[in-house]
């Protein structure tokens, strides 16, 4: 008997060790025995998560401001984009913030646009005036914030976009040789305006009328 015991305390001596310190014990079984004990796990969405919520919420965002004007609800706009309403203010602390952040995707398509060699002036305000159709109230808000550093530095790249390719549009004959950049700016400003008070259904007819009257003061 003493050497019966002597071989088992022998055997168990040899039996592996776990991480944990305990003999014998797979891996495996431990791994079963933790997720019974703490349930499935919620899927991580990661970093990316915070980029797909803004994205979301300046989506939303155009569409229900578009829609029911600047004033509409912000929980409006959190409850469209799927997201809370923390999410909302920790992205746009104010409408200030949504409008500049959907201006600036706008700044960002008009740009690219410019980039291609094919491009004119005109190309550029017909997507202008498109913009202003989508986002009309946007602008109107942002109009009434030019003292904004944010607002003003859009303003800028805005008029550098089309102040190079004013030269080519004046000697193609299509604007006048007194038409400055800041005049097409002026322009746009305008439209916007009158688009913003015009009922959606309405907005394009309008605001292709009063894009022609224009033009024909920039000739």
């Amino acid at each position: 008997m003493p050497q019966a015991r002597r071989a088992s305390s022998a055997a168990s001596e040899r039996a592996p060790r776990d991480a944990s310190g305990a003999r014998g014990v797979s891996g495996a079984a431990r791994g079963a025995g933790g997720a019974g004990a703490g349930g499935a796990r919620k899927g991580n969405r990661g970093p990316g998560a915070a980029a797909e919520n803004r994205a979301a919420l300046v989506a939303a965002a155009r569409e229900v401001f578009g829609r029911d004007g600047i004033d509409a609800p912000l929980s409006a706009v959190a409850r469209r984009a799927g997201v809370g309403q923390g999410s909302l203010y920790r992205h746009f602390p104010d409408r200030l913030s949504l409008a500049l952040a959907a201006f600036a995707e706008n700044i960002a398509a008009l740009e690219a646009s410019a980039g291609r060699p094919d491009s004119t002036l005109d190309d550029l305000m017909a997507l202008l005036t498109d913009q202003v159709i989508d986002a009309a109230a946007f602008l109107d808000m942002l109009s009434g914030h030019a003292d904004d550093p944010r607002v003003a530095a859009m303003s800028e790249r805005v008029t550098a976009v089309l102040a190079a390719k004013l030269p080519d549009a004046r000697r193609a004959g299509g604007y006048g040789a007194h038409v400055e950049a800041s005049d097409l700016l002026l322009a746009i400003g305008m439209l916007s305006g009158v688009v913003a008070r015009t009922p959606a259904a309405q907005r394009r007819a309008t605001a292709e009328r009063t894009w022609f009257l224009l033009r024909r003061a920039l000739a």
